[in-house]
């Protein structure tokens, strides 16, 4: 994988500036993470370089002053929202989550289920967090939020909610995904600790949208696609301009939500410290990019790969229309096309001369490989095995896997199983190589080679099971399917 983005960098002097944030405040400082602030696959895509855990590492080098509070959306409880990087439901990834963080010697003060309404599905999934002995507390919704500043800043409002207990000077705030209603939890909580005479801050750790960079930029672009379903709109922040005379990037939930922040401030400090939401953040990940044009490729590709994928749920039956027509849009202000993602022409012009599915990968040189649907394999699996065998300098001649050895899987998959699809998926093939590697050195050399995909882009002219997506995610392979479900 080529590297655009100085990690190590990163980690020492966003912990410099998150320190020098928290100075700045005597009693409590409310620090929102914005994006994931485990696993953040998004930014290891379009940054390529950036460590997925690197927000944690950095976090580790503060625990013993820091608690955690996680977010969630009661509105994301009730549509059982997925976090489409896992595969799995928000409510199950703040479990994930909570012992993520304690294995690591976090302490994880309570979880808040915001944007509550009554919903039943809230109320229940709060009693199964407090039969395991998870504190939890509710904040409702606010009539006319964000704009609504007197009624937001008054016991009517963020009076309303339940007042967080907590116990450490930095309060970390982080939730499953997008929208969860992070920034208002930090918001209600100044507010309360204000009523009890506690004077406490906050700041925020945003990643995206990278405030240094264009709003035409590929990176802040991508950031706009992988939010499509929260109609986020980067925007250049107007109070940093008037403050400033300096253009910044922001987007517009922290835009609007500002003049609250302002006025709780003032009702607090007499002023706010901050003159513009780009003044809240500690975000110097535009500072730490080592190759523009690499970060630049990376994100093209991962705004197509969103275009892919949203375009794969409405095939699915899914409401993402509206995610499909602000993508085709964000195409087009970066001046792409679905052309510009070499794998997409490479798959499909190996579809239109076997007459069946294909996929192609572009390897970290540039080198691409494609792969057909044959009796034996998927697409996927083949291009693996393909891609393997390239990098270990295999002869693309071998079989490395017997027919006789793939036929009783097959025969198992569909007589004693009752499948309906006799090819192997990617998992399959990757557990019958790893039984011939202890005899085959071949097998063992492919096998080796696995790590190098990590980085690589893949495509496919048919939609994968869930057991390829698995596969793909976990080697690290930027992944796009075309909307078109097997046969």
């Amino acid at each position: 994988m080529k590297i655009g983005f100085d990690n190590d960098k990163y980690l020492k002097i966003q912990s410099e500036h998150i320190k020098d944030c928290i100075a700045k405040f005597d009693d409590k400082l409310y620090l929102e993470f914005g994006g994931k602030l485990f696993d953040d696959f998004h930014a290891s895509r379009v940054l390529p370089g950036f460590q997925p855990d690197s927000k944690l590492r950095m976090l580790m080098q503060l625990q013993d002053d820091a608690e955690i509070i996680i977010v969630i959306s009661a509105v994301d409880i009730e549509k059982n929202k997925i976090r489409g990087d896992l595969g799995i439901t928000y409510d199950e990834d703040v479990l994930r989550l909570r012992e993520i963080f304690i294995e690591r010697g976090f302490l994880v003060g309570s979880v808040v289920i915001t944007h509550y309404n009554g919903q039943a599905s809230a109320a229940a999934y709060r009693e199964r967090l407090e039969k395991l002995g998870i504190t939890v507390y509710y904040h409702y919704t606010i009539d006319g939020y964000p704009a609504n500043i007197d009624l937001i800043s008054s016991d009517d409002g963020f009076g309303k909610n339940d007042y967080v207990e907590t116990s450490r000077p930095l309060v970390v705030v982080t939730a499953p995904g997008p929208g969860s209603g992070k920034m208002a939890v930090c918001l209600s909580q100044l507010y309360q600790e204000n009523k009890r005479n506690i004077k406490a801050g906050y700041a925020k750790f945003e990643t995206f949208p990278i405030w240094n960079l264009s709003l035409k930029h590929p990176v802040n672009i991508a950031y706009e696609a992988a939010t499509a379903d929260l109609n986020d709109v980067n925007m250049v922040d107007p109070f940093h301009l008037e403050a400033y005379g300096k253009m910044a990037v922001n987007y517009n939930r922290d835009i609007e939500i500002f003049p609250v922040l302002n006025s709780i401030f003032e009702s607090i400090y007499g002023e706010n410290p901050y003159k513009s939401p780009t003044d809240m953040g500690v975000n110097m990940a535009g500072y730490c990019i080592c190759d523009d044009e690499v970060c630049c490729e990376a994100s093209k590709d991962e705004i197509l790969r969103r275009y892919f994928q949203a375009r794969c749920a409405v095939a699915d039956g899914k409401p993402a229309e509206n995610e499909v027509n602000k993508i085709s849009l964000l195409i087009k202000r970066a001046g792409i096309t679905t052309e510009s993602r070499k794998t997409i022409m490479a798959a499909r012009q190996r579809k239109t001369e076997s007459g069946v599915a294909a996929a192609a990968i572009e390897l970290a040189d540039g080198t691409i490989i494609t792969a057909k649907t044959s009796s034996l394999l998927g697409p996927s699996a083949a291009l693996i095995l393909n891609a393997i065998k390239h990098l270990a300098g295999i002869d693309h001649s071998i079989k490395l896997i017997p027919q006789e050895m793939i036929e009783p899987i097959q025969k198992t998959k569909v007589t004693f199983l009752h499948g309906h699809n006799p090819r192997l998926h990617t998992d399959e093939v990757l557990v019958a190589l790893s039984m011939l590697s202890l005899h085959d050195d071949n097998c063992r050399k492919a096998l080796e080679c696995l790590p190098q995909l990590e980085g690589c882009q893949v495509h496919t002219t048919v939609m994968l099971s869930e057991v390829d997506h698995k596969i793909f995610k976990k080697l690290g392979v930027g992944l796009s399917c075309e909307p078109i479900k097997k046969q």
